[in-house]
């Protein structure tokens, strides 16, 4: 269509320069002026031809680069909608964490006041109890915090210390004792006697001698009274305990409170 035009052109101006000349004109100076005519409207339809092609192509890229745009502007949108998503959830665990933490936090200090508590009643309990195991129990006394003075100890290890002393306060509770102690006797002189303790309620003793006695706990240490018309039996129980003995009923006095 566009090479029709062109030789419709070069036609036409042909045909206007051989009617002049038969015409009696200055045919070279029409020929001249015809084809400078078609040079020029040659020329510009080539430009705008070369300017459509130019549009086109210009128009495809435009049109490429928008709807890549438009998918990163998609892209961008979903990453933002997944970082709201995230956020949201991220603060909902740190407001989950951060009543979890206040929560421990509470319990901790409930914790700590009950780990308190029992450590002032065992230190009220110390001077109750038999000598051997306050012996035993030294090392875990040792570990309580002073009352009223601020310590670096946890929660945790200060109710692991509680229930160890607690431990070895019921084992011996609910067992029979034998312990060698040394013991101020009626004479006032000090000497070794074997002492037999029934649980921390009640205790015997025995001195090589024969001297005997029985024994009451109270809130500042052991109370000691002479028996001495208690030795046969005490002494029965001990060879007993030792194994020096067939075990046998043995009827001791015993002080309710």
């Amino acid at each position: 269509m566009k090479t029709w035009f062109v030789c419709a052109a070069i036609v036409l101006c042909a045909g206007m320069v051989t009617a002049r000349a038969q015409h009696g004109g200055d045919g070279s100076a029409d020929l001249e002026a015809a084809r400078a005519g078609v040079g020029k409207w040659v020329g510009t339809r080539q430009m705008i031809l070369k300017e459509q092609k130019d549009w086109q192509q210009t128009r495809e890229i435009l049109a490429a680069r928008i709807e890549a745009v438009k998918k990163e502007i998609a892209a961008i949108e979903e990453r933002l909608g997944e970082t709201r998503r995230t956020g949201g959830e991220a603060a909902g665990k740190r407001a989950e964490i951060h009543a979890e933490s206040e929560a421990l936090r509470r319990t901790g200090s409930g914790l700590a006041d009950a780990v308190t508590q029992y450590e002032t009643h065992l230190r009220r309990l110390h001077g109750a109890l038999p000598a051997p195991l306050q012996e035993k129990l030294a090392p875990l006394y040792q570990r309580m915090p002073a009352e009223a003075v601020p310590t670096k100890a946890s929660a945790a290890e200060r109710f692991q210390n509680v229930l160890g002393i607690l431990n070895e306060i019921n084992r011996m509770n609910g067992e029979i004792t034998l312990a060698s102690e040394i013991r101020t006797l009626a004479d006032g002189r000090p000497s070794e006697v074997r002492t037999v303790y029934l649980g921390l309620a009640q205790a015997y003793y025995l001195s090589a001698g024969g001297e005997a006695g029985i024994g009451y706990p109270a809130a500042d240490g052991w109370t000691w009274e002479a028996a001495p018309e208690l030795a046969p039996r005490i002494a029965a129980v001990v060879e007993i305990l030792q194994n020096k003995r067939s075990p046998e009923f043995v009827s001791l006095p015993v002080r309710i409170q």
